[in-house]
């Protein structure tokens, strides 16, 4: 095909041509023309292209010019005895099928124009193909979708070789739609099954692009009686399951069950675990089912042990599920690095909750409090303001731990009886210990820090203070809130002025820092 220099030629030459196949199947050669440009190594030309074989498919799919049934081979077909007609469409279908393919490649081309350009075509096509199908229907009414095609939308969706995350971005508007969400779970449920038995060691690539399709899908969260189809249908009928939430939550539960039952990487361990108890259990036929994962996730240890703590306090609570050695395990988090981790005020948002039952053995809330206290000895300003909180309000639920503030025997024990060593809090002796470390925390250089661990000195109140406000408390927030604070004047006790760090003479500090 000759073309004019630029896109602006490629346009008019690829528009002749559009022309020319519409109008006459004498001219149909020239869909060859038009799918060579697809080949090019021209962005725009490429775009062009894309735009001309989507206005030719959806043309010829609305006129019924692409044969309908079970495509034959091009070769039988062309040397047979069939008529013109018939030769034409399944020659045409052909052209059809080859120029999807190529949309499907350009998924992963360098430029995100050309694969948003394709995306949008290929999905034009599952439209047009689900208004005009090209097989037939089993029966009258029967639910009819191009399955073919656009599982392998999804299939490219769901490169092992690159990052598809911002295209999937573009996917999401799709996911909006009853049946492309439905369908969506199906195709990636056999992809994700496909890929995992080809492959010894899946991509990461993979792994994420698939974890980004599946947390982008979000069911309602009760059955509504308006549906949204973007493959549109005179009538809807009730035996279909594409038109029941039942039928997605089956489909969903499928879809994530398939996805977790895999070893995947670590750090989609901890992207899944954040949006669990959100974004996955509500919406799963039977939430138990996700307890083997969480139970694999909960034994990890570190942050992954934290962040299925959500999931895990869901199932017990609102399913009844019974986990042996729950608090054992719950125990056992309890190290120096718990101040210090990204999801700390998670952590213990959700071990106040499990520590608020008055059912608790005193041994079990003694073992806790005691842990945190020891733990408290090293912990930043920040972690204290929060924690010191917590185990008063341990003490205040659980009137039978206050022995630990007030042993009967303190005075006469020569070394604390507490084993932070042992793993069961059972058998820990925290009982028959006490809270010695808050009185040496009253001695902490930060006042803020010493004011709250003093009041484990005066009795303590019924109420419950919340440690809501404290969870998100940061470093920098209390150094701002210390620089906002009104000193009080006082006698200067320093008449000599500094001469530098350490006494060391034009240092930065005797610069920026000397008193007058």
């Amino acid at each position: 095909m000759e073309r004019g220099p630029g896109p602006d030629g490629a346009r008019r030459a690829l528009g002749c041509l559009l022309e020319a196949v519409l109008a006459s199947r004498g001219e149909a050669n020239a869909v060859f023309d038009i799918l060579a440009v697809l080949q090019s190594e021209d962005s725009e030309e490429i775009r062009e292209a894309v735009r001309a074989c989507g206005r030719l498919f959806a043309a010829l799919l609305e006129r019924g010019e692409l044969f309908v049934g079970r495509l034959p081979s091009e070769d039988s077909v062309l040397a047979g005895s069939q008529g013109a007609t018939r030769k034409y469409k399944v020659w045409m279908r052909h052209r059809y099928h080859s120029c999807c393919n190529r949309l499907r490649e350009l998924l992963a081309h360098s430029s995100f124009e050309v694969k948003e350009l394709a995306l949008s075509t290929l999905m034009r096509f599952v439209q047009l193909e689900g208004v005009h199908p090209l097989e037939k229907p089993k029966w009258d009414g029967c639910y009819l979708f191009p399955h073919q095609l656009f599982k392998a939308v999804v299939e490219g969706l769901l490169s092992l070789e690159d990052d598809c995350s911002l295209l999937l971005s573009q996917f999401r508007e799709y996911l909006e739609h009853d049946d492309i969400r439905y369908h969506t779970m199906q195709a990636a449920t056999d992809i994700v099954v496909r890929v995992a038995n080809r492959y010894l060691e899946v991509p990461f690539t993979f792994w994420n692009n698939a974890f980004t399709l599946l947390s982008a899908v979000s069911l309602p969260r009760q059955e509504c009686n308006t549906s949204s189809f973007y493959v549109k249908h005179a009538k809807l009928s009730q035996t279909w399951k594409v038109v029941h939430l039942k039928e997605h939550r089956k489909a969903f539960q499928l879809m994530w069950l398939g996805f977790l039952k895999h070893e995947l990487p670590l750090g989609l361990y901890k992207k899944v675990l954040v949006i669990m108890h959100d974004s996955i259990l509500p919406h799963l036929a039977q939430p138990s089912l996700m307890i083997d994962f969480l139970t694999r996730a909960y034994d990890m240890g570190g942050a992954i042990s934290l962040l299925a703590l959500n999931g895990l306090f869901i199932l017990i609570h609102q399913h009844n599920l019974e986990y042996p050695d729950f608090y054992r395990k719950l125990y056992g988090l309890l190290d120096p690095s718990i101040f210090h981790v990204k999801y700390r005020a998670r952590f213990f948002h959700l071990a106040d909750l499990f520590l608020s039952s008055s059912h608790l053995p005193a041994y079990l809330v003694a073992a806790f409090a005691k842990r945190l206290s020891r733990l408290a000895l090293t912990a930043p300003p920040e972690a204290l303001l929060m924690v010191l909180p917590f185990i008063c309000n341990l003490l205040r639920r659980h009137p039978a731990c206050r022995v630990l503030v007030h042993h009967p025997l303190g005075h006469e024990l020569d070394s604390d009886p507490y084993d932070p060593e042992e793993g069961n809090p059972a058998e820990s002796r925290a009982l028959e210990s006490s809270l010695w470390e808050l009185q040496a925390l009253q001695q902490h250089y930060h006042p803020e820090v010493s004011q709250a661990a003093s009041v484990i000195n005066q009795a303590l109140s019924v109420s419950e203070i919340s440690i809501a406000p404290l969870l998100e408390l940061t470093a920098f927030e209390i150094f701002e809130r210390n620089l906002k604070k009104k000193c009080q004047e006082s006698v200067p006790l320093q008449f000599i002025p500094a001469q530098g760090l350490l006494g060391l003479q034009d240092d930065l500090c005797a610069q920026h820092f000397t008193l007058s």
